[in-house]
């Protein structure tokens, strides 16, 4: 089995769950699920936001099976599409691949999904 898939397979049973119950909230049609299971496909990453998102867990904790993940950030800003960014040191991203940065990406942007889904709530859904 995909571990990934595992992982999911965890949130779901100790949220108590059925496996149908999360296919059907999370749009997810049961043969995908099975696929992911056998490791014939994983989920898309844009899923696998919505999942972390659902459960309240990190991405990168269903990604790799990591849970106290930290990206220190500097000072520096840069612009980027019209928008200002925190830049990362050279030190901070060397010798990662194209591959790495861009899991980095996303997991940029799953946080900052949280942060609005949290937001939009209100603050008795904030944890």
């Amino acid at each position: 089995m995909h571990s990934i898939y595992l992982r999911i397979e965890k949130l779901i049973n100790e949220r108590g769950m059925t496996k149908k119950a999360f296919c059907e909230e999370l749009k997810i049609s049961t043969g995908n699920l099975g696929d992911w299971k056998r490791g014939k496909s994983i989920p898309s990453t844009a899923k696998l936001i919505e999942i972390a998102a659902f459960f309240d867990v990190s991405l990168d904790w269903i990604m790799v099976g990591r849970s106290d993940t930290l990206i220190k950030e500097q000072s520096a800003t840069y612009e980027t599409k019209g928008h200002s960014e925190h830049a990362f040191s050279d030190d901070t991203i060397s010798g990662l691949t194209i591959k790495e940065q861009e899991f980095i990406k996303e997991y940029i942007e799953f946080t900052r999904y949280r942060k609005q889904k949290r937001a939009d709530n209100g603050p008795d859904e904030l944890s």
